[in-house]
Formats: structure tokens, C-alpha cells, sequence
């Protein structure tokens, strides 16, 4: 039978933290506390308590957390539906084909899905690990037109928590002009679980950046990047990178596609470029 201090200490853990929103962060760091001592102590269920241990602590950090806005909000409920359309469209593996395949591996895939159109999933092999590719790609993002030839610039324009960012892109010219000067407004969000780390994105609106004169305002998303560390070679990252894009305008798909696949094999091909000169200390962050 529980002690009845520990029996005291778990109620006001597991309850109060629930239903009385003003505790301060301290009662909760000494409710912890007194689990601690009374696990070392007691005999009684140690996963019990270890479990009541996360509640409080969990509890206690959204107790402090800032409330979001009815905007925040919807951006941070785009990103997560971006990710989980992302992520069903990448694991239905029925319908794709082959649209490149470059002589180190590098593969392009493309299908027609009702309710988005075209989409093209890369499937490439980078040779650095994962949180070097992680970093380069999310913590350095705005730095991507330094050595991205389809990016002129990415800027942050708003940062919703810890996980969900509100990103301006525009896109470089491509050789000869065919496109014409574009522009993106998107919400992307990021997630880790276990050893893979989802990248996930689509287009907004925001306030702060209405379409811009001599731009034209394209679409993208559901669009993802997957990173897995390569099975066997911990030191390798497999990259999956889902894209969906309406360029919008007059444009012949055929010229949409070509110009999108070959995006995708030179995206990977600069990737491993800036990776290359990063881990060699020629590049500066």
C-alpha cells in the first residue's frame, strides 16, 4: 500500500496541475522533487511513479507555455496538414514512375493524384550524416540561395513555436527565362520522430508579404522532405523529397515537368556540393 504522502503528492501532480491553470512552475519543480525522493525510498511501483513523474513535468511546461493567436494557430494546424498529407502520399508506394535517374543513383518519380495533380518524390543519398543535412536544410535555411541555383532568397518572415516557421521564397531565374520570375508564401513545419525527421510544407497568405509587382504568386504543397539515416551507414542521410507545385500562368506542362524534375536532381546535385565545402571548412555559416 502507497505511502499516504506519496499518495498526497501524486493526486496534486496528476490532478491539480490539470484543472487549476494558475500553479506556478515552482510547485510543480517540488512536487517533482518529492517524487524523486520517495522513489528512491518506497518500494512501490517505480514506473507508476516515473510516469506520474512525465505528467507533472509535461503539465507544468504547457501551464507556462504563451497562448497562440486564432492565426498562429491555423499556420500551426496547416503545417501538421501538410505533413500528414505529405507523408500519406509518400507511403502509398502504387502509381510512380520513373522520370529520371542519374548515374550516382539519384531518382526522380512522378504521379497524377486527384485532388493535387503532378507531384515528383527525389529519392538521393547524401554522404554526411543526418544532423549536418537537418541543420543545412532548417537552421541555415535562409542561407539556401548561397548555393541553391533555383533559389534567389528564402526569408523568415514569422516563427509560431518551436516547429512551425512562415517563409517567403523567390524562386531564380531559370537558363533562358522560360518560366518567368516566381514567388511562394509558405508555412512549413518540422518533426522528429525517433531517427527520422520530417520536413513539411505549403502555401499561405501573410500579411506582411503581399504578392510583389513582377512576381507571379505560385503554389506549392502538400510538399515534404524525409531524412532517415541511410540502414547500415549512420554516417549517410537517405533524402525523400516530395514536391508539388502549381507555377501557375500560362505554361505548357510539358515544360512545367521538365523543369521540376530536373529541380529536384540539381537541388540534390548542390546539396552534396555545400555539404562538401561545409564539412571541409570552406564555407562560413
Amino acid at each position: 500500500m502507497l505511502p499516504a504522502t506519496f499518495k498526497l503528492c501524486a493526486a496534486i501532480s496528476y490532478q491539480h496541475l490539470r484543472n487549476v491553470t494558475g500553479l506556478r512552475r515552482q510547485a510543480a519543480v517540488a512536487i517533482s522533487q518529492e517524487l524523486s525522493k520517495l522513489s528512491c525510498r518506497s518500494a512501490g511501483p517505480s514506473t507508476w511513479i516515473s510516469q506520474v513523474r512525465r505528467r507533472s513535468s509535461l503539465l507544468s511546461s504547457r501551464l507556462e507555455e504563451k497562448p497562440f493567436s486564432e492565426m498562429e494557430m491555423s499556420y500551426i494546424k496547416q503545417g501538421e496538414e501538410a505533413l500528414q498529407k505529405s507523408l500519406s502520399i509518400l507511403g502509398d508506394q502504387e502509381g510512380w514512375k520513373t522520370e529520371t535517374v542519374a548515374d550516382n543513383g539519384d531518382k526522380v518519380l512522378s504521379k497524377v493524384l486527384p485532388d493535387v495533380g503532378k507531384v515528383f518524390r527525389l529519392e538521393v543519398v547524401v554522404d554526411q550524416p543526418l544532423d549536418a543535412v537537418y541543420g543545412e536544410l532548417v537552421d541555415n535555411m535562409e542561407q539556401m540561395g548561397d548555393w541553391n541555383p533555383s533559389v534567389k532568397e528564402v526569408k523568415i518572415l514569422q516563427r509560431v513555436g518551436k516547429d512551425t516557421l512562415i517563409t517567403h521564397e523567390t524562386a531564380a531565374a531559370p537558363p533562358g527565362n522560360i518560366v518567368g520570375p516566381r514567388d511562394f508564401v509558405s508555412v512549413r513545419c518540422s518533426r522528429r520522430r525517433g531517427s527520422t525527421c520530417v520536413l513539411a510544407g505549403m502555401s499561405t497568405t501573410h500579411g506582411a508579404m503581399p504578392e510583389q509587382q513582377g512576381f507571379v504568386r505560385a503554389e506549392n504543397g502538400p510538399t515534404c522532405m524525409v531524412l532517415r539515416p541511410l540502414a547500415g551507414s549512420p554516417s549517410q542521410t537517405k533524402l525523400t523529397w516530395l514536391l508539388s507545385i502549381d507555377l501557375k500562368g500560362w505554361l505548357p506542362k510539358t515544360i512545367i515537368n521538365q523543369v521540376l524534375s530536373q529541380t529536384q536532381v540539381d537541388f540534390a546535385k548542390h546539396l552534396r556540393q555545400r555539404m562538401a565545402r561545409a564539412a571541409e571548412g570552406t564555407d562560413c555559416y
